[in-house]
């Protein structure tokens, strides 16, 4: 079963908005979680990550905070995700 993936973001959210393009246009599969819509996303997203930055990105138990595309890619390969 692959690893699931759980992006949290805020609407307005430019990092936010390219994450999940990138994510889109590449055909990885995500659940988006608006944490300014969601006050306990947002309490959970900071107690996984120990920030209050987004875009944050949980795969597993691994946590991925305020990264560029470089560190997205990084991060998708070390955990076998795929399209």
């Amino acid at each position: 079963m692959p690893t699931a993936l759980k992006l949290f973001s805020r609407e307005w959210c430019s990092w936010c908005i390219d994450a999940k393009d990138y994510l889109s246009r590449h055909g990885y599969k995500f659940t988006e979680i608006d944490v300014g819509q969601d006050r306990t996303a947002y309490e959970e997203m900071r107690k996984l990550s120990d920030q209050t930055y987004v875009p944050t990105l949980l795969a597993g138990d691994d946590v991925l905070a305020n990264f560029d595309t470089n560190q997205l890619e990084k991060f998708l390969r070390a955990h076998d995700i795929v399209p």
